[in-house]
């Protein structure tokens, strides 16, 4: 049987002196994504984490439109400590449309850019540069009501993501000055710490070849559905040191979710997806263990993942998350599961 770990272990963040716990808490879905989130919900959510002993909160400007970060920062002020681990995300600003005044074109629809239901009433901009990254972590800090976030990541930058624009937005990241400005800061010690928030992993390792990251986060590519990044870039983490924090354990709900229509890369999942779900629902099942359980752990196998963040609508929701990130998996499992080749040795 693997020795299970619980949701609030402490786990180091690479060479950065900060602490996570093994889970986290990424507020995407209190942003309104899929479907509108009552804001007592959302608190009540956030407050049932504490509860849970999680302290590493995960936020960003695009959930909502802004309003995931004004809910994180009401509910982490409100329990009178910082004894809790705070990240943000930078490439983003948030603006309105106003007379007189004359905005970029509205950028072509990214992919993984589900939208949101109740989000706030503004515009995102991209911007990645020196300025661009600056704004954005005064602006997060006066949405959260809380100075000097731990962790800033670079949000969505990629070639899925960007498609044509990818080497305008990199430009601004490398030669505008958006890494240089994430250096000062955390030379400054505004911030403990930085890396890139995405889904695409090859854009982490290029990023390493021009940035010391100090922690990445990486959505849907190391799952129970998706090992792309397994065989050539985990290994390259643990070689360069840098801490990785696990997001989209589900893959945007297949594999927590009993959906006649379950989601898939914040899309309706096509069939092939499903299936394999299933195949990989049925072995669960064999062994009296639920399929969510086994995803949730599954990233924590390997060395190369520093913690696993995952989203949560409700308390209950939440709860369900806790347990099973702690529930007990018989090695026996993982062991069909590699025989079937499912998932890697």
């Amino acid at each position: 049987m693997t020795k299970t770990i619980k949701a609030s272990t402490p786990r180091p963040v690479g060479k950065t002196g900060l602490n996570v716990t093994a889970l986290g808490i990424g507020s995407a879905p209190l942003g309104g994504l899929y479907a509108s989130v009552a804001t007592s919900d959302a608190v009540e959510m956030l407050q049932a984490a504490w509860t849970a002993g999680i302290r590493y909160f995960d936020t960003a400007p695009m959930y909502g439109n802004g309003r995931s970060e004004h809910l994180v920062g009401q509910v982490l002020r409100e329990t009178g400590e910082r004894a809790f681990a705070l990240s943000t995300k930078v490439g983003r600003l948030m603006t309105t449309e106003r007379a007189g005044r004359r905005l970029p074109p509205e950028p072509p629809k990214n992919p993984l850019d589900p939208g949101w239901w109740n989000g706030l009433p503004f515009r995102e901009v991209f911007d990645y540069s020196y300025d661009g990254v600056m704004r954005s972590f005064d602006d997060s800090q006066q949405r959260l009501g809380i100075p000097r976030p731990d962790i800033l990541y670079v949000h969505d930058i990629g070639r899925v993501t960007h498609a044509d624009l990818h080497d305008h937005h990199w430009h601004a990241l490398t030669r505008g000055g958006g890494f240089k400005a994430l250096t000062e800061l955390r030379a400054a010690g505004d911030i403990r710490g930085f890396g890139l928030g995405v889904n695409e992993w090859q854009a982490i390792r290029d990023a390493l070849d021009e940035a010391d990251l100090d922690c990445s986060m990486l959505a849907g590519r190391y799952t129970l559905l998706d090992q792309d990044a397994e065989r050539e870039f985990l290994p390259l983490v643990e070689k360069r040191g840098m801490a990785l924090v696990v997001a989209g354990v589900y893959n945007s709900g297949i594999l927590a979710s009993t959906s006649a229509k379950p989601k898939f890369n914040y899309a309706d999942a096509p069939a092939e997806m499903i299936e394999r779900a299933e195949r990989l629902r049925a072995i669960c099942n064999g062994f009296d263990v639920p399929l969510p359980a086994a995803a949730i752990q599954f990233p924590l196998r390997h060395s190369a993942t520093t913690c696993v963040v995952i989203g949560a609508k409700t308390a209950q929701q939440l709860t369900a998350n806790v347990e099973w990130f702690e529930r007990e998996i018989p090695d026996d499992l993982w062991a069909a599961l590699e025989s079937e080749g499912l998932i890697g040795a």
